[in-house]
């Protein structure tokens, strides 16, 4: 199952023309790998999944099972969403013979499913990709909220493991009493507002900061987890890192910090990035 209590959403490489470069996402992955980050989500939560064709997600994958170092020592998770079930179930077959350690399983935007179609659609991908499972409630990007009845029975499944961004502070404590077992994890997406999901249940993190300063980040909430304070050098350093990363447009951000850093990240596909 997934051990890593931290994972980074990176961001997606393009060229000028909004191409796919997956030797540019490579490089950032390896880039964090050298950093000492154990885990990594790829074409996850960074705004970028459904501008990604299946074909481009499946080159992605191509890409990185030829990274042994890195498919061998990283937990590498990999988002799995179309706005089509067809498509999520092929991406789900794929990812079933590689050694990607897991799935975020990301609802279908805009179409807006009910919550037996959604059942249906999630028990229907993680039987076919069989990979442990992290369920995505994401309805600010997608229109749809998997409810707290689904959660608890979907947490049934063995291949379940976690759910990012369930709700608010009620919600989560309804699944934590009406669920059978103790070791749904909760996820945080990023960072902001994230001592205030700590204090009501949350325990691991899908971070975006960490993509620019993995080790503060990671450092912070393994402090958060254990209610230690920060010294004032530590809380300015986050506060900066903060700012860096999630004043504007955060995809943005980190596309310029990591492209500064030497590592070809590129552009964004616009609209995103197009001021």
């Amino acid at each position: 199952m997934l051990t890593e209590k931290v994972h980074i959403a990176v961001p997606t490489a393009f060229f000028e023309d909004e191409s796919l470069n997956v030797q540019g996402t490579i490089s950032h992955i390896r880039d964090l790998y050298k950093q000492g980050v154990k885990s990594v989500l790829v074409s996850g939560t960074t705004g970028e999944q459904h501008s990604l064709n299946l074909q481009e997600k499946f080159e992605i994958i191509s890409g990185l099972e030829l990274e042994e170092e890195l498919i061998n020592n990283m937990e590498i998770l990999f988002g799995v969403a179309s706005i089509r079930q067809k498509e999520a179930e092929e991406l789900a077959e794929k990812i079933r013979h590689t050694k990607i350690s897991g799935i975020m399983l990301g609802y279908s935007p805009y179409v807006i499913p009910t919550q037996e179609e959604a059942f249906a659609y999630t028990k229907r991908i993680i039987h076919l990709s069989n990979k442990p499972t992290i369920l995505y409630n994401n309805p600010k990007r997608t229109g749809f909220e998997l409810s707290e009845q689904s959660i608890i029975q979907l947490s049934k499944i063995d291949l379940v493991v976690g759910i990012k961004d369930a709700g608010n502070k009620e919600k989560v404590e309804r699944i934590k009493s009406g669920m059978h077992k103790n070791d749904l994890y909760f996820y945080a997406g990023g960072e902001v507002d994230l001592e205030e999901k700590v204090s009501y249940g949350y325990d691991r993190l899908s971070s975006i900061a960490g993509n620019v300063s993995s080790t503060e980040i990671s450092q912070w909430f393994q402090k958060m987890l254990m209610k230690q304070k920060l010294s004032k050098q530590e809380s300015e350093k986050i506060e900066y890192i903060m700012e860096q990363v999630y004043q504007g447009n955060a995809i943005v951000n980190l596309k310029k910090n990591i492209n500064h850093k030497g590592i070809p990240m590129g552009i964004c596909r616009s609209p995103i990035g197009n001021i």
